[in-house]
């Protein structure tokens, strides 16, 4: 008897990296500051690329970047600048790299001044609780909601790059703010229980 073969969202390729990602990790719910941190900058640095660019140097970029701690990142000089725009293992944009310096510095901030956290503060656009969507198809998925927006203009506020509401929203269903796999994935029914 033949074993039924995985439904996945339709967005995702044949790719084993892809394939992995979106069984493992894409929409679950993550509440970890550094991991959070990570996750913003990698969605920063996917702007006008697909998200399969990003993905396949992500291992680069967490040699490279000082596995995303944000104190480290905070105190880069321009030598190091230099030397990241030089790699070619990395997106090699000048606004993106200083884009992550710059919200290392405003994380560090955020740290010191608010009680909830970095991860409090992201996860209250959804209070706190993954906003659980009954997607049938991938055409039904917005590109931002409400609460991206909301998002991306707190951020903007306090300073923070690479942050507008599409960018925010990829973010939040990356890390499980909503569940946006369509209803028919094998992840759906495993994470709207959870």
């Amino acid at each position: 008897m033949k074993s039924k073969e995985l439904v996945r969202c339709q967005w995702c390729s044949d790719d084993e990296l892809y394939q992995s990602y979106h069984d493992k990790e894409w929409g679950v719910p993550l509440y970890d500051d550094k991991a959070l941190f990570e996750m913003l900058c990698l969605e920063g640095a996917q702007a006008g690329l697909s998200w399969i660019t990003v993905l396949k140097k992500r291992a680069h970029y967490r040699k490279v970047f000082d596995d995303f701690d944000p104190y480290k990142i905070a105190n880069y000089d321009d030598a190091k600048r230099a030397e990241l725009l030089n790699d070619p293992g990395i997106i090699r944009n000048k606004l993106k790299v200083n884009a992550f310096i710059v919200n290392a510095q405003l994380f560090i901030e955020m740290q010191g001044t608010n009680e909830i956290g970095f991860a409090g503060f992201l996860w209250s656009f959804v209070n706190g609780q993954p906003i659980i969507n009954q997607w049938k198809s991938f055409k039904e998925i917005p590109t931002s909601t409400a609460e991206s927006l909301a998002m991306s203009k707190e951020l903007k506020k306090r300073g923070f790059k690479f942050v507008g509401e599409t960018i925010c929203y990829a973010f939040m269903q990356a890390t499980g703010m909503v569940n946006d796999h369509t209803t028919d994935c094998f992840c759906y029914d495993s994470l709207t229980a959870s």
